[in-house]
């Protein structure tokens, strides 16, 4: 078992920035390969917003060139980045630790982007 802590979110303007974070509170630490966010917007399927690994890291094309995902080992935190925000970001953000043999999640944070 892996259990993820996720700060940050809330109410924000569109063009302004978000920074979420993660942090892996408890688990068998190595055993994770990828840490990353995902998103659920209402009547949608949880997507990827970005994950990164020690030699990969990936983007959803909603995202690209404006999210910078960062991951600490020493503190094993991983954070989100995201700049300028636009209302369709507007989501349930969770992050994920990834293992060989499945995926854990956070409980979730709101992100909700005004106009």
């Amino acid at each position: 078992q892996v259990r993820l802590v996720e700060s940050g979110g809330g109410l924000v303007q569109a063009g302004d920035s978000l920074r979420l974070s993660c942090v892996v509170a408890s688990g068998f630490i190595r055993s994770i390969n990828f840490m990353g966010w995902y998103r659920q917007a209402p009547g949608k399927q949880r997507e990827l917003v970005a994950r990164v690994s020690s030699a990969v890291t990936n983007y959803a094309d909603s995202v690209r060139g404006r999210a910078t995902i960062s991951r600490d080992y020493a503190k094993n935190t991983v954070n989100l980045h995201l700049n300028p925000l636009k209302t369709e970001d507007t989501a349930v953000y969770y992050c994920a630790a990834e293992i060989y043999s499945g995926t854990f999640w956070g409980r979730g944070t709101q992100v909700t982007v005004s106009s």
